[in-house]
């Protein structure tokens, strides 16, 4: 079987097994009541845990998780194929492996063949890895598809979102989509929230279009901007659909700085 060892394991989140358990436990701990959602998809951070990773836990607590996950990430570097996937073998994470769901990979394949296989996009990107220790904490007897996308064409993300939506539509197992996201970038706190505060207003509107649109014209640096337009499409072609914002918070709140923030948005679509 091929297996993608982790890339950011004892950066962004802990490299230690029990240390790595201990930290989700606590990022998980202040959510144990909330009670579980079904969910067609939702949106989460991928900084590090000790930045972005109380809203991730926020997000993922309220989720009652398929047997199938398809986690969208941004391509952070300018390497591998613009749509790329891994359709075969698992991740490993200091928690154990995640297996690849193939058939469901297969499937995206033949429904949109602007997705790749790809292994040198997701060899280094952090932004689908972070996500799936809590997956692998919170759900159980799954199975997920990673997509990284290093594009910001409205047609090919629409494309990929209406691909997504009918795969899944034709699944006999239900599915959830998880956009990974973090908000602006390296701005003044008050900033970072005024740009982001445009940027969530279309997201609660489920308007993929005015989302892409908003960040471009308003200089947003949202990096899973991309991801997070596949998904609404997504969304809103599997039927009614209506977006939570479920907590936003800045770098700012970990640690005090306010001069350079970074901004982070959880949401869940339903």
């Amino acid at each position: 079987m091929k297996i993608r060892e982790p890339a950011v394991a004892g950066k962004f989140y802990p490299g230690d097994r029990a240390a790595l358990s201990k930290e989700i436990d606590l990022l998980l701990k202040p959510h144990a009541t909330e009670a579980k959602q079904r969910a067609i998809a939702c949106m989460a951070p991928h900084a590090g845990y000790v930045y972005s990773g109380g809203v991730a836990a926020n997000v993922f607590s309220r989720i009652d998780f398929p047997p199938r996950i398809i986690v969208l990430g941004p391509r952070h570097f300018p390497r591998g194929a613009e749509l790329a996937i891994n359709s075969s073998g698992a991740w490993r994470t200091p928690l154990g492996v995640a297996e690849i769901d193939e058939a469901l990979a297969a499937a995206i394949v033949r429904e949109f063949p602007a997705v790749r296989e790809d292994d040198v996009a997701h060899s280094r990107e952090h932004s689908l890895e972070v996500e799936i220790p809590f997956l692998q904490v919170l759900a159980q007897g799954w199975k997920f598809v990673p997509i990284a996308i290093g594009t910001i064409d409205f047609g090919v993300l629409s494309g990929l979102g209406e691909a997504l939506a009918r795969v899944i539509a034709a699944s006999r197992e239900p599915a959830l989509i998880v956009a990974s996201s973090d908000m602006n970038h390296y701005e003044p706190d008050d900033v970072t929230r005024a740009k982001d505060r445009r940027a969530i207003e279309r997201l609660l509107a489920l308007d993929a279009r005015g989302l892409l649109d908003t960040v471009r014209s308003e200089g947003i640096t949202m990096c899973g901007v991309g991801p997070a337009v596949a998904t609404i499409i997504a969304a809103k072609n599997l039927g009614p659909t209506r977006a939570e914002l479920v907590q936003y918070a800045t770098s700012g709140d970990a640690f005090g700085d306010r001069d350079e923030v970074v901004g982070y948005a959880g949401m869940i679509f339903s």
